[in-house]
Formats: structure tokens, sequence, C-alpha cells
């Protein structure tokens, strides 16, 4: 059933549904990013007190992440059709409908109790999911677990941070948290993570803005440790977009040898800098080239110890933090960014020297944009050989709990339910002798 959970301590006033009834008027048509979008909303809306907001923005995201229950409900009627309906159930739902004051419901009070009444369990497994049909049957086909993972992807995530080990320790960093008050817990995997359980207002700490710390999913740190960077090597982002992996491994490599941060995009690549010179790192050289085929990509052929190739993908692995992806993408957007992904795959492959090592990540949850990329670049590439993750993790002392990797044969897959992480994925490459 859609039925609220007990009701909190929240006060849900007019003004609140209103407002978030303006949002999702936008917000569900998904025609941009969510996170943009509420961006916009908030910033024409300055007036919204913090605590407004942050009723605003969690329901956004609750109508995001299980749109599917949301929509079943209200039908006929779509959700971006009738916003005012649409922002008390979600409010309904998650604060109980007490909360709400009599006035923001009004005559709405009839269609808020039909659709609060609506029994999930007698919908479609797609709708139970909150997926749309056509990424429900890939996941389905390919998890035997899918079921808690359904569920680990309505749920939020935690905020993890990365420490820099060029300024700071992890216990330095966590002691740091403790003594200002903040819940923070080592990371399980990552030797250099701390996780805060509750997102506080992070920009304004000391320890970020002198870059001791930055925000990293735990995935996306183990990422960098897979392609194992040392000091003094020549080594590649091959699709650094904001740079957080370019910072982990330039990092790793004690801001020594030489990191190639390249990217199509100009604009992202620009933010790097600033993050560069907060994190200390002397090491990097961004470039933004034109295409994976570039001539200035194609001077380097042959010349990397190593090369991360984070491929732009569907994103399906960090459905908790962007929920409105499901209902953006498309099985067409799959195939045009699947073909992006072998090209780029290629192109960063002849980067590599003898005997180096390339690893291909993606954020993605699905095997097609992951184990069939790799597969069918091995299959043309007989130089080439698939390194072991547990292999390249076990020699820097990072043990995954029982099964967890071997059940991918090589592969790291990251699940939200099994790691508490994004669903990153990442294959460890090496060019023969």
């Amino acid at each position: 059933r859609m039925a609220p959970r007990a009701p909190g301590r929240v006060r849900v006033t007019t003004l609140i549904v209103d407002e978030l009834a303006r949002a999702l008027k936008v917000i569900l048509k998904f025609d941009g990013p969510a996170d943009v979008l509420m961006k916009l909303f908030f910033k024409s809306n300055p007036q919204l007190g913090m605590r407004d907001r942050g009723i605003i923005a969690e329901g956004i995201y609750d109508a995001l992440r299980r749109y599917g229950t949301l929509r079943a409900a209200m039908r006929p009627v779509h959700p971006d059709r009738a916003p005012k309906l649409a922002a008390l159930a979600v409010l309904a739902r998650q604060h109980g409908i007490e909360a709400i004051s009599p006035a923001a419901i009004g005559s709405e009070e009839g269609p808020l109790k039909n659709v609060l009444a609506f029994d999930a369990s007698k919908a479609p497994a797609h709708v139970r999911a909150e997926l749309p049909q056509w990424m429900f049957d890939l996941i389905e086909a390919q998890y035997p677990d899918s079921q808690d993972l359904y569920r680990a992807m309505t749920e939020g995530a935690p905020l993890d941070l990365r420490v820099n080990l060029l300024k700071a320790t992890r216990e330095e960093v966590l002691a740091e948290l403790e003594k200002n008050g903040v819940e923070a817990l080592p990371t399980p995997l990552s030797p250099d993570g701390v996780r805060l359980p509750t997102k506080p207002g992070l920009t304004r700490w000391p320890i970020y803005k002198d870059g001791l710390v930055d925000v990293q999913d735990e995935g996306s740190q183990l990422i960098a440790r897979l392609l194992t960077p040392r000091r003094r090597e020549m080594v590649c982002d091959f699709c650094a977009g904001a740079g957080g992996k370019t910072l982990a491994l330039g990092a790793l490599m004690r801001s020594t040898g030489s990191l190639y941060a390249f990217d199509v995009n100009e604009k992202r690549l620009a933010g790097l800098a600033p993050r560069m010179r907060r994190a200390g790192l002397t090491n990097v050289h961004p470039i933004a080239i034109r295409s994976e085929q570039d001539q200035r990509v194609r001077r380097l052929n042959g010349k990397f110890d190593r090369v991360l190739v984070d491929a732009p993908c569907t994103g399906t692995g960090t459905l908790r933090r962007n929920p409105d992806l499901k209902w953006r993408l498309s099985p067409e957007e799959l195939e045009r960014i699947n073909a992006i992904q072998k090209s780029v795959l290629a192109s960063a492959a002849k980067l590599v020297k003898k005997g180096g090592r390339l690893v291909y990540a993606t954020c993605s949850l699905l095997k097609r944009e992951n184990q069939d990329v790799v597969e069918a670049f091995l299959a043309v590439n007989p130089g080439w050989r698939l390194v072991p993750v547990k292999e390249v993790f076990e020699q820097q002392g990072i043990h995954f709990g029982s099964g967890q990797l071997e059940r991918f044969e090589g592969y790291m897959q990251l699940l939200p339910h099994v790691n508490n992480t994004d669903g990153f994925f990442a294959a460890v490459l090496e060019r023969d002798e």
C-alpha cells in the first residue's frame, strides 16, 4: 500500500504543498536533469527558508525515486497535470497525512485518500520495482537478488568523503569530525574513505575548504585504487569529467609523475583547476579534446603506464542519487551510449604502453555497458588480458565480503544493497609485454 509512515515532527504548511506542486509540475516532465531544474527552482524562490527547502527537496527526490507507484496510484491522471495532488500524495507518504495542514488539503481530501489507498502489491512487477519496463527486464535477467536491489535503489545514499593523503590521514579527519560533533565512520573497503550517515553542510568546513577531504562515493575511490598508479608514472584519466577520480589518482601518485586529464566537455574540465589547487596537486594536465580520435590523444599513443576509462554510461548504478535518470533514459539512448563506450575503450587502449594497464569503469548495473563491452574488446585485441580485480585489491589489503567479487568472475560490480555504494563496474586489463 501507499500508506503513509508514522507521522514525524514535520509540519507541512500550505506554502510547502504549493511550492512542491510548482516544482513537480516542471520536474516531472523530465525535460532535463532533476538536480539542475531543482537548483533553478530554488534560485527563483529565494523567499523559501532552509527548513521548507529541505522538505521540498526531499519531496522531489521521493517523487522521483517512487514515481512508478505514484503514477500508478494517480491513474488516469498524470502527476505533472495534477501537481497539487501529486505533492500532497508525496508529502503524506513521507510524513503521514496528519502532518499536512487541513487548509493545504482543502478540496483534494477525497482524491488524496484514493491515491493513498492504492495497493501496490497488485501492480505489475516493474511498477513495484519503481522502474520502467525495459530497464526492469534487463536488471531482472541479470540479478538473482533483484528484489533487494530495487529496495536499495529507492532509498537515499550516504555522503562519502575521500581523505586527501597529501594533506591528512583518515584518523586525523575522523578525529576532527568527532571534535565537531559530526557522526562519521571509516568506509569498510576504501582505505581513504569516510562515511557520513547524515549530510551536514560540508562546503563551509575548513577541512573541505583547505583540501583535506573531497566528496567521492566509496565505489569511485575503489576504481582509482584498481588502477594502482605509482609515483613518477605517466597516467591518463581518459574521460575526466569534473575530475573526482583524477584527484584521487593524483593523491595516490603523491603529486609526482604526469597525470593527463582528457575530456570532451571543456566546461566541466575547467572546474578541475580550482579543485586541483585546493587539493595541492601539481602533476595534473587537463586537456580538452574534440573526440576520442583527437590528434592530441593520438600523439601520446603507447606512452602511458596506466589509463583509466571512466566511460560515459546510463548511470543506472546511481539511481539512489539521480532517480530521474530511470525515467529519462530509453533503450535508444542505451544503444547510442553503448557505441560510444566501445569507441572510447578502443581509442584509450592505444595509449597504453606494453606491460601497462587500463581500467574500464562505469556507474552502470547493465551487463550491456560492462562485461559485454570488455568481452567484445578482448575478442578483437589478443594482446590484452583480464586481471582479476580480487588480486589487485588484495595486494593493497582491501578485502571484500565472502563471494562479493567471485560472483562477477574477475570483474568488480558494486551494488547498493550489498556494498552500500553506487553501482560501479570495473575491469582491469593488462597489455602484454
